[in-house]
């Protein structure tokens, strides 16, 4: 394991990084991560895309804790990680970040050359008619119609949702979409959910045009992220990481750094 230095060293070496980003940028905004130290589940897995658009029971749930856990989600901060990642694309070294979270919180810091690649929490789409309205329209709705639940608390959940455990989910009501009735989901991709192909060609594009790529906060235990690694050390592209414990991708590492993102990446500010 090496320390902070070498990720400047790596920096300085390199003019077209490839940053890929996941759950560990985000910690120190307040937005808790999915894994420990050895890559596993913290918690219970998120729900399923097919869960989600099966049953009602499951979409109740769903929304009563979102609706809890979007009041503090919604209005997260970026942190000095996304502020150092935003420099990088300002100094010129930034090909493309490549982010697998969900907050905005790098477009938030400044950065404009970024794909969401799981999708956007602060949108909602209709699975009916394509429609998306914005996350904020569609918390007042539910506030509206569940009054009696915005006064519940709960711990947050890495999701935009929150940990509220309770038997009965039966009398929350959710909105269905105004234009067609349809029903509402996150604009993110779920679990069980293919990422959109098109997004995936043009992060594949800018993998072609890089000179390097640099993992900022994941354990890339989710395959939609280690594809790129994998495509990465075909073509024998330097990889660096800086990532608290264990990651999918250890064995083709160039560069490994356990420490927080905020600190490994300190010298851009």
């Amino acid at each position: 394991m090496m320390d902070s230095s070498a990720i400047q060293e790596f920096v300085n070496a390199h003019q077209r990084l490839f940053v890929l980003t996941g759950a560990g940028c985000s910690t120190n905004s307040g937005i808790p991560d999915y894994r420990d130290a050895l890559g596993n589940w913290k918690r219970p897995q998120p729900v399923t895309f097919q869960a989600f658009m099966g049953e009602r029971a499951t979409r109740q749930r769903y929304w009563a804790r979102s609706l809890i856990g979007w009041q503090r989600f919604g209005s997260a901060q970026p942190n000095d990680a996304h502020r150092a990642l935003a420099r990088l694309e300002e100094i010129g070294k930034c090909e493309v970040l490549l982010t697998q979270n969900v907050d905005r919180l790098h477009q938030e810091a400044g950065s404009t050359g970024v794909i969401d690649l799981h999708g956007r929490l602060d949108l909602v789409r209709c699975m009916g008619c394509e429609r998306r309205i914005p996350r904020d329209e569609l918390q007042h709705a539910m506030g509206r119609l569940n009054s009696g639940w915005l006064a519940l608390d709960a711990t947050d959940a890495p999701d935009g949702d929150a940990d509220l455990e309770r038997d009965d989910f039966s009398s929350f009501e959710i909105p269905g979409c105004t234009h067609c009735g349809g029903i509402l989901k996150p604009d993110v991709v779920f679990f069980g959910e293919t990422v959109p192909r098109d997004l995936v060609g043009t992060a594949l594009e800018h993998l072609e045009r890089a000179d390097a790529m640099l993992i900022v906060g994941s354990s890339l235990m989710v395959y939609s992220g280690f594809r790129f690694v994998q495509a990465a050390a075909r073509v024998s592209l330097p990889i660096a990481a800086i990532n608290m414990g264990r990651t999918r991708a250890d064995e083709v590492l160039t560069i490994k750094v356990e420490d927080r993102c905020e600190t490994a990446l300190a010298f851009l500010l």
